[in-house]
């Protein structure tokens, strides 16, 4: 019996590639839902190539476009989240939930009770909103699977291991575009420089938060949020490579390292099939890498952002809204041209910082109606702020 998929972003790099791999093994899947925000053009390509009957467009005038153009063919055609019950009757076997940013966060809230598994590679909704989805998956007994190379690295490490013997947990940088920059220049990058990155390729947010380590200190987050660990046992060090993900000291004496290539493939392919049966064609292991892997710490004086982890504790808090929503208009208008890229950095930290801001350090979200309202708020005044700190 083939197995029942919904892909959520299906248009996005994460669904490209989650789409790709069920293309090439759509005799053991059945497609049954694609979403996208507005890419209609990629959808009904995607649509044509595995005959998918639903397809929910998050953008209206996307969405009446695209009823246009599919109006006597025999697929429904959805806007609104809320209609999941209307497309999925019966509980899928996988779904894959890769909308980025916030805008992601009630989608993925709305899917866990259609599916058995969800794979969730938008980190924002685990920084930001861990105690409200784990609710979730617990009341609807859905399975969670992490996608991020390097949480899934720590899941398959930890495999039936407890939380109690592990001593450390290495989460690996690869140091952007400027590990080897003097900072005295930093003043000088551009946007087009910082969209660069050495090693994968990614959308413009993510390859910033690369190139600032903001991404190492989301990823330090979700991990501790994810597996329950303290923040204390985490360390992340630089490895421009990125072959290895993530390495964990036992109490026992024994350290595992995972690695892999810069291929997001590999550990999606994984979630999917979740054994080791499955074959995935990948390149061979490079003994090169592995005779020089070269880590080093993370020079927090030009990387400040990395500091930010000494202001979080373990509990999940709108705090965490606050990093989010706040870095994400930043790296907006560092895009935009209209602050510097040492500014992004700078004025968080600046926002962290504030009284108004660190209240919400003791205060738990209670739905992601609180979230998504502190959200805009957030942005609204970290823009005001931007613009005084000129």
């Amino acid at each position: 019996m083939k197995k029942k998929i919904a892909i959520i972003g299906s248009t996005g790099s994460i669904g490209k590639t989650t789409f790709n791999i069920i293309k090439k093994n759509k005799n053991n899947f059945e497609v049954l839902l694609l979403t996208t925000n507005k890419n209609i053009k990629e959808i009904i390509k995607q649509t044509r190539q595995v005959k998918v009957r639903n397809i929910l467009v998050c953008s209206k005038p996307h969405y009446l476009n695209l009823k246009k153009k599919l109006k006597n063919k025999n697929i429904r055609i959805f806007n609104n989240f809320n209609d999941l019950n209307k497309i999925i009757r019966k509980k899928l076997d996988y779904t894959m939930c890769s909308i980025t940013g916030l805008a992601g966060l009630k989608p993925t809230i709305d899917c866990i009770k259609f599916t058995k598994t969800i794979a969730i590679a938008n980190k924002e909704s685990i920084i930001c909103a861990w105690n409200i989805i784990q609710k979730k998956l617990t009341k609807h007994k859905t399975q969670f699977i992490p996608v991020d190379s390097e949480h899934f690295s720590i899941k398959s490490l930890l495999e039936n291991k407890p939380i109690s013997s592990v001593d450390e947990i290495i989460i690996t940088a690869s140091g952007g575009p400027f590990l080897n920059i003097p900072k005295n220049k930093f003043y000088k990058i551009k946007p087009k420089d910082a969209i660069k990155h050495p090693n994968w390729r990614m959308g413009k947010k993510i390859s910033i938060d690369s190139s600032t380590l903001m991404n190492k200190v989301f990823e330090v987050i979700e991990a501790q949020k994810i597996f329950g660990i303290d923040f204390k046992k985490f360390k992340v060090l630089t490895h421009p490579k990125s072959y290895v993900h993530a390495i964990i000291k036992f109490k026992n004496g024994l350290t595992k390292i995972l690695i892999h290539d810069t291929d997001m493939k590999i550990p999606i392919f994984n979630s999917i099939f979740n054994n080791y049966n499955n074959h995935l064609k990948t390149k061979k292991l490079d003994y090169k890498k592995i005779n020089n892997l070269d880590f080093n710490k993370v020079d927090s004086n030009k990387f400040p952002s990395i500091k930010i982890l000494n202001k979080l504790n373990n509990k999940n808090t709108l705090f965490e809204t606050v990093l989010v929503s706040a870095n994400d208009e930043l790296v907006d208008l560092f895009l935009k041209g209209k602050i510097k890229f040492t500014d992004i950095t700078r004025i968080l930290i600046k926002i962290l910082n504030n009284k108004k801001y660190k209240r919400y350090q003791q205060i738990t979200p209670n739905n992601y109606k609180q979230i998504l309202s502190l959200d805009e708020y957030v942005r609204l005044k970290t823009r005001a702020l931007s613009v005084l700190s000129k």
